[in-house]
């Protein structure tokens, strides 16, 4: 297991290296840097604290925290707990911006009601070990570390770090209460307890590590925190780090998906920056690791155009905009297509960016965004590089362009992070509109994560666009896979193929099911060949908009021409979308187009 952000801690910390002062964007007093900002940012800054400045910060009972053990219901308490930051956070920017103190009532309300939360956690994260059942109520006694706790952490000390003379004028208490939390829940749990996401030899990590990870060092230098507490939570963070890229392949697929990315890559992207600040560039060697910069290249892989991304697992299609996290990522790796890429996503937003729930929720990133944003606004993105065809082995990822189509296809197993079981499944894109898709996840319940997840639909692979044979879909776990799998990219052709007949669950061998994926570029085609000894087989495809039968053998679905062959109309299924996570990226019902292989041998000649 290779330990290179831990070596590099321990080498800074035999050195008898000192850390330096964090100081990654100017304090509220800095009055020159705010004013230097372009007025239409400041704007919009001070737009959006205004909005809510007579709203009042939501009530969060006792009873809304139990909701989730009563009813499986998570979605209730989040929105609450959310707006509350996510209010702070707009009151904190706007004042930095106007820096006129009309803001400082609102932000010190908002700082109270945070701090006098008897758990910064979520209810669904409320336990002390992985995967154990969530407690009904938090132990204001044993704070516990989770995704959002950390988040909070972060918020706060930021806060301090902006505002703490403008907030001392009012009261010393109220940055000396935001010091005892910060140092009650974060700082004193993370250096005395062990929370799984840290890290314990092969234990598998996720998205969690580098996440909480780098909240926890933002909690810590933006605080500021006594030397000798810097240097352990410095070593027990790269110790982390190491322990989450250990499960990363070196071609750095991120197996949760493109939104995931950006709660890992980014992510680990920000503590490694952080690390190497406080350090004076001890850690800057690692942005030329192989491994790190195709981690970072990543995102602009899988993104298809627009607002679409190739999702799979629990991601979403409409990942979220990159901008100013993304192009820093580039400029720490030294890419510059990804720059590119990130600076034309973040020029088309426009004010939607302002709206993202990433940026909303972090603090630093909105400061990261206004310090960045004149830099980034104003590249040339004129000369934007073609994007590249490529296969990751490490999970099985396949894609692939032509002029019309863009074609993923998902190989690998049914045990990636956030899995749904979709071994073999193609999406496809023509003119960046969606034709075969991957519907992704409903909101959040108890169940999302429960024994009981295969029971929700959209995990199943009969609801991604793959055969069910013999009555059966595949089943979840590292031994559901495909097999035999061969791939070929070519200026003019890219291919992938691969034996599914491993990813069911079938009760007797001599099973065989093959299936071929080829673009043909030349002409502009895509073209599915399944071949099986079975005798049942039904084919799932999932259209995003109705398919309609011209033709004896042929759909039009939207801008693409389906023609198949070996196979009779079974159905045409409506998929209502009523949840409002998958409302979130399909603006309208979805289909499921349901045929029976007549032959051995199925054809479909997608144009």
């Amino acid at each position: 297991m290779e330990m290179r952000f831990k070596e590099t801690a321990e080498r800074f910390i035999s050195d008898g290296g000192k850390l330096l002062p964090f100081h990654p964007f100017p304090s509220a007093d800095q009055r020159d840097a705010y004013h230097a900002l372009p007025q239409e940012l400041k704007q919009e800054l001070i737009i959006l604290g205004e909005a809510l400045f007579d709203a009042p910060y939501p009530s969060l009972s006792a009873t809304d925290f139990m909701a989730f053990q009563r009813t499986g219901n998570r979605v209730n308490f989040e929105a609450l707990y959310f707006v509350r930051r996510h209010m702070l956070n707009s009151f904190v920017t706007a004042e930095c911006v106007e820096g006129e103190g009309r803001f400082l009532d609102r932000i010190i309300d908002g700082i109270f009601t945070i701090c006098e939360e008897s758990g910064w956690q979520l209810p669904a994260h409320n336990s002390y070990l992985r995967n154990a059942p969530s407690e009904i109520l938090p132990d204001a006694s044993r704070p516990v570390l989770d995704l959002f706790a950390c988040e909070t952490g972060a918020q706060l000390a930021c806060i301090y770090y902006l505002l703490k003379s403008r907030l001392d004028q009012i009261s010393p208490h109220i940055c000396q209460r935001i010091s005892q939390e910060l140092d009650r829940r974060i700082l004193r749990p993370y250096l005395t307890e062990h929370f799984w996401w840290m890290g314990d030899g092969d234990e598998p990590m996720c998205n969690w590590t580098p996440w909480c990870t780098q909240n926890v060092l933002l909690t810590a230098f933006l605080h500021g925190c006594p030397e000798e507490t810097g240097i352990q939570i410095l070593h027990k963070a790269a110790e982390s780090c190491d322990l989450f890229l250990k499960d990363y392949g070196e071609d750095g697929c991120c197996d949760e998906g493109a939104q995931y990315f950006r709660r890992a890559g980014l992510c680990l992207d920000a503590a490694c920056d952080l690390m190497d600040q406080v350090t004076g560039g001890a850690f800057a060697h690692l942005y030329q690791w192989e491994k790190i910069k195709n981690i970072a290249a990543y995102i602009s892989n899988v993104h298809v155009r627009g607002r679409y991304y190739f999702n799979f697992a629990d991601c979403s299609p409409v990942a979220g905009r990159a901008g100013v996290k993304e192009y820093l990522f580039g400029k720490h790796t030294g890419q510059t297509d990804l720059k590119l890429f990130a600076a034309k996503d973040y020029q088309a937003a426009g004010a939607e960016i302002y709206h993202d729930e990433l940026y909303q929720l972090n603090l630093y990133y909105q400061l990261m965004n206004a310090f960045c944003y004149e830099e980034v606004i104003k590249m040339d993105t004129v000369s934007m590089p073609a994007p590249k065809d490529v296969y990751y082995p490490s999970t099985g990822l396949f894609i692939a362009r032509s002029s019309s189509f863009s074609l993923s296809v998902k190989a690998g197993d049914n045990n990636d992070g956030h899995n749904h079981n979709d071994t073999g499944s193609i999406t496809l894109y023509k003119c960046g509109q969606p034709v075969l898709v991957d519907i992704g996840v409903e909101s959040y319940t108890q169940k999302t994560f429960s024994p009981q997840r295969y029971e929700i639909w959209t995990m199943q692979s009969g609801y991604h666009n793959l055969p069910t044979i013999d009555g059966l879909d595949q089943r979840d776990g590292s031994e559901y896979r495909a097999t035999e799998v061969e791939t070929s990219l070519t200026e003019d052709r890219a291919e992938i193929s691969m034996e599914l007949a491993e990813a069911y669950p079938f009760t007797e061998k001599g099973h065989t099911y093959r299936r071929r994926v080829v673009l043909d570029k030349s002409n502009d085609c895509v073209i599915l060949t399944d071949t099986t000894n079975s005798q049942n087989v039904t084919l799932n495809f999932i259209t995003y908009v109705e398919p309609i039968l011209t033709e004896e053998g042929c759909f039009q679905v939207g801008l693409a021409e389906l023609h198949f062959r070996g196979a009779s109309l079974r159905e045409i299924e409506i998929l209502p979308i009523t949840d409002k996570r998958l409302q979130t990226a399909w603006d309208h019902q979805l289909y499921r187009v349901r045929l029976c292989m007549t032959e051995h041998n199925f054809i479909l000649d997608m144009k």
